[in-house]
């Protein structure tokens, strides 16, 4: 006899797995060839993907721990092709966004969690017991090693890679490493920009870029301007200053800061 609750109201797609324990609510959509183990908890407002592993203890969609959320209808969205591990907590939104998302191609280790309102891109990593604040936005291909904690609004953008135990409190720029206490930037995720196809003189783009906002010593108003007039325009260039220009609570701080 299994002890599987799977509401009738709930949408399962095709070739999909729920295991004995797990607990499916009515307003949920599960995508085709998804695994879901047993003991996981799918609440109302969970849309989840297609080919996704969702792992033993896990609670999909559960209310924001919000006081100010008033009961508004949210979701909690999962895209296809994202494994999500052991006891992993992903709450849904509030009036905000509405929407809590994470990615596909997405791996969140165990422990992690996701509160209300965060967005995050496609191909992102987050190790175990990484804990993620409301309204945070996480860009594509990031990567946070362990017990890393994002304070609530900050943006960390694509490509990033944080060290592990650090604490996030200001908005990490695309393709950057931070790394120490308070968190700084400890140079260019060259070894993540070149696993993932960029070549070597982009790479060194990019670097020459940050070199005037994190290495020259200037402030950054002031690094933009240099950075515009002196460094070659590309999409890398727009990116980053587009970001930069975007924080109005301010970017991690330099190694000589």
């Amino acid at each position: 006899m299994s002890h599987t609750f799977i509401h009738s109201d709930a949408k399962i797609g095709e070739n999909v797995t729920i295991e004995p324990f797990a607990y499916i609510a009515a307003d949920v959509e599960i995508g085709d060839g998804s695994w879901i183990g047993p003991n996981v908890t799918i609440m109302d407002g969970a849309r989840i993907g297609k080919n996704c592993k969702i792992f033993p203890g896990a609670v999909i969609s559960a209310i924001p721990q919000d006081l100010k959320y008033k009961g508004e209808k949210t979701t909690a969205e999962i895209g296809d092709n994202t494994t999500i591990r052991e006891c992993v907590t992903v709450n849904r939104g509030t009036i905000d966004r509405m929407k809590t998302v994470v990615g596909s191609n997405c791996l969140l280790m165990a422990y992690v969690h996701i509160a209300h309102d965060v967005l995050v891109g496609n191909n992102v990593i987050l190790a175990n017991t990484v804990n993620i604040a409301g309204h945070v936005t996480i860009e594509d291909c990031v990567t946070l090693e362990g017990v890393v904690a994002v304070q609530q609004f900050v943006c960390i953008g694509s490509h990033a890679f944080i060290a592990g135990g650090s604490l996030v409190r200001k908005n990490v720029p695309p393709f950057v490493k931070a790394a120490r206490e308070p968190l700084t930037y400890s140079g260019v995720n060259a070894i993540g920009l070149r696993r993932r196809g960029y070549e070597a003189d982009i790479v060194s783009h990019i670097e020459d870029i940050y070199r005037h906002i994190y290495v020259h010593g200037s402030n950054v108003s002031k690094s933009i301007e240099e950075i515009k007039a002196s460094i070659k325009d590309s999409k890398e260039k727009s990116q980053i200053l587009a970001f930069i220009e975007a924080s109005d609570k301010g970017i991690i701080r330099g190694p000589l800061s």
